[in-house]
C-alpha cells in the first residue's frame, strides 16, 4: 500500500502535490482554530463576564456596609471629618447600585429581579436618610425615621448579599456546565495538532525524497559541470513530473555540452597534425584555440551556474521548498552583488539585505547557535553608505567571536541617527579580546595591511576614505563580545 501511494506521489504533477500539502494542512489548522476559539470564548467572555458581574455585586456589598457603618458613625456623633466619610460612602454606593448589570437573557428572573429590588428600594431609601440628615434630633419623628432608615439598610444589605450568593451560585453552575467543553476542546485540538504534526513529516519525507534529493543531485552535477567535467554520469531520479522533464533536460544539456568541447579539443589536435611542419604557426593557432577555449568557458560558467541556480531557485518555489529556494536566493544574491557592484557607496537599505542573504545561510550552517538582528532607525532607502559595509564586520564576529563559543551568540547591528551624522554599530557577545589585541587591529588602519582582522581594517580604511570627518572605533572585552562604531556625515541617496 505504501508503494502504490509512493508511486501515485512521484507521479502527481508539482501543483497538485502543492495543493494536496496545503488543502489537508489548513483543513486540520482551520479545525484547530474553531476549537481554539471557542475554548478563548468561554475564558476570555464568559468567564470574564462572570467574574465582573461577582466583582460588582460584591463591591456593591462592601460600600454598602461602609455606607451603614459610617452613617451609624456621624449620627452617634457629628463632625466635618466624619460627614465626609460618610458622604464618599454614600457616592460610593450610588455608584455600585448603578452600575449592577440589568440583563434579563444573562442574569436570569431570580437574579434580575433582586437587581431591581435593589435598585427601585435604594431610591426610597436614598430619599428617606437624606431626610432624616436634614431633621434636627429635637424633631419628634425624628428616632422612628433613624430606625426606619436602620431597617431599610438592613433590608437592602440582605438583598445585595443574596444577590451576590445568587450570582456567585449562577457563575458557578455555568463554570460547571462548561467545564468538559474546557477539558475536551484542548485535547481535541492536541490531538489534530498531533495528526497535523505527523501528516506533515510524512509529506515533508515524501517532498524531501521527490523534490530534495533531485535538487541535491542537479546542485552537486552542476558543481561538476562548472569545474570542466562533463564525462560525469546522468542524474537519476524517479520523478514523472516537471522536476523529472527538468532533470531529464539537464543531463541533454550536459551531455551536449560535453560533446561539443570533446569536438572542440579533437579539432585542435588535427589541426596539430596538419600542420606538424609549420611550427610556429601551429603554436600560435594552439594558443588561439585554447584562449577560444577559455574564453568560452568563462562565459559559459558564470552564466550557466546563475542560470541553473535560477532553475533550481524556481523549482523550489513551485514545491514551496523554503530553506532550499532561500539559500540559494541568498547564494545568488551574494555572488551577483560580490561580482556586479563597482559602487562605492549603496543604499543602506540594500547593505543590510546582502548581510540578510550571508546571515541566512550562516543560520543554515551554525542554526540556533547564532541569531541576528537590525535595529535601524533612519530611512534606510534615502542613506548611502559605503559598499561591502557589513558582510566582512559580520564575518568576522563570527569566525573570530561566536564560533570559539559552544554556545553560540548573537550579532546587533544598530544605525541611528543625531543631527547630519549617522552612527552604525556591529556588536556581538562573542569571546572578545585583550586590549593588546585591540590596539594592534587599532594600529592596522594606519598600516597598509596585517593577516589578522583584515576585514575591519578594510573596512575601516575605506570609510575613513570616503569620510575624512569620519570616525570608526573599536570596544572589546574578553567573555563579554566586541562593538564596531562608525560615525559618519549623513548623504542621501
Amino acid at each position: 500500500m505504501r508503494k502504490k501511494i509512493a508511486r501515485a506521489w512521484q507521479a502527481l504533477a508539482i501543483r497538485n502535490k502543492i495543493a494536496l500539502f496545503i488543502s489537508g494542512t489548513l483543513l486540520i489548522i482551520l479545525l484547530s482554530c474553531i476549537l481554539d476559539v471557542l475554548v478563548i470564548r468561554f475564558s476570555m467572555v464568559d468567564f470574564s463576564r462572570i467574574l465582573q458581574v461577582n466583582s460588582r455585586n460584591s463591591n456593591l456589598v462592601q460600600n454598602l456596609e461602609r455606607e451603614i457603618e459610617s452613617f451609624a458613625s456621624f449620627v452617634r456623633n457629628p463632625d466635618t471629618e466624619k460627614k465626609a466619610e460618610m458622604e464618599d460612602a454614600i457616592a460610593q454606593t450610588r455608584a455600585s447600585v448603578q452600575n449592577l448589570p440589568m440583563d434579563y437573557l444573562a442574569a436570569g428572573p431570580e437574579l434580575y429581579a433582586k437587581t431591581w429590588a435593589i435598585k427601585n428600594s435604594h431610591g426610597v431609601y436614598e430619599t428617606r436618610r437624606d431626610g432624616i440628615l436634614r431633621m434636627g434630633e429635637e424633631d419628634p419623628a425624628y428616632i422612628s425615621s433613624l430606625y426606619e432608615v436602620y431597617d431599610m439598610q438592613k433590608y437592602l444589605l440582605e438583598y445585595a448579599n443574596d444577590l451576590m450568593i445568587g450570582s456567585m451560585e449562577a457563575g458557578n453552575r455555568t463554570y460547571h456546565a462548561k467545564y468538559f467543553w474546557m477539558i475536551g476542546i484542548p485535547l481535541v485540538a492536541i490531538a489534530l495538532i498531533l495528526l497535523d504534526f505527523l501528516m506533515v513529516l510524512e509529506l515533508a519525507g515524501m517532498m524531501n525524497h521527490a523534490i530534495t534529493h533531485p535538487v541535491l543531485e542537479l546542485a552537486d552535477a552542476s558543481r561538476k559541470i562548472a569545474a570542466n567535467d562533463f564525462y560525469i554520469e546522468d542524474v537519476k531520479v524517479d520523478n514523472q513530473d516537471e522536476l523529472g522533464e527538468l532533470v531529464a533536460a539537464f543531463n541533454k544539456m550536459k551531455e551536449a555540452m560535453g560533446r561539443y568541447v570533446q569536438a572542440q579539443e579533437e579539432n585542435r589536435e588535427a589541426q596539430e597534425k596538419l600542420h606538424e611542419k609549420e611550427v610556429e604557426r601551429l603554436e600560435m593557432e594552439r594558443r588561439l584555440e585554447s584562449a577560444k577555449v577559455k574564453i568560452m568557458m568563462n562565459q559559459i560558467d558564470p552564466h550557466f551556474l546563475f542560470n541553473t541556480l535560477n532553475v533550481i531557485s524556481g523549482m523550489a518555489d513551485l514545491e514551496e521548498a523554503d530553506i532550499t529556494e532561500k539559500m540559494i536566493r541568498a547564494l545568488s544574491d551574494l555572488f551577483r552583488y560580490n561580482l556586479k557592484n563597482d559602487q562605492p557607496a549603496v543604499p543602506l537599505e540594500r547593505e543590510l539585505k546582502v548581510v540578510e542573504d550571508y546571515m541566512y545561510l550562516q543560520h543554515m550552517r551554525f542554526g540556533a547557535r547564532i541569531s541576528y538582528k537590525v535595529d535601524c532607525r533612519v530611512d534606510a532607502k534615502a542613506v548611502l553608505v559605503p559598499s561591502f559595509l557589513f558582510q566582512p564586520l559580520v564575518e568576522n564576529s563570527i569566525i573570530h567571536g561566536l564560533s570559539p563559543k559552544v554556545e553560540g551568540g548573537r550579532i546587533l547591528i544598530r544605525a541611528w541617527q543625531r543631527g547630519n551624522r549617522l552612527t552604525i554599530t556591529v556588536a556581538d557577545n562573542g569571546v572578545g579580546m585583550d586590549s593588546a589585541v585591540r590596539e594592534r587591529l587599532l594600529a592596522q588602519l594606519s598600516e597598509d595591511g596585517g593577516e589578522e582582522g583584515i576585514g575591519f581594517s578594510n573596512v575601516a580604511k575605506r570609510v575613513l576614505a570616503m569620510y575624512p570627518d569620519g570616525a570608526v572605533d573599536l570596544f572589546s572585552r574578553p567573555g563579554r563580545g566586541t562593538v564596531i562604531r562608525i560615525c559618519m556625515i549623513r548623504r542621501e541617496a
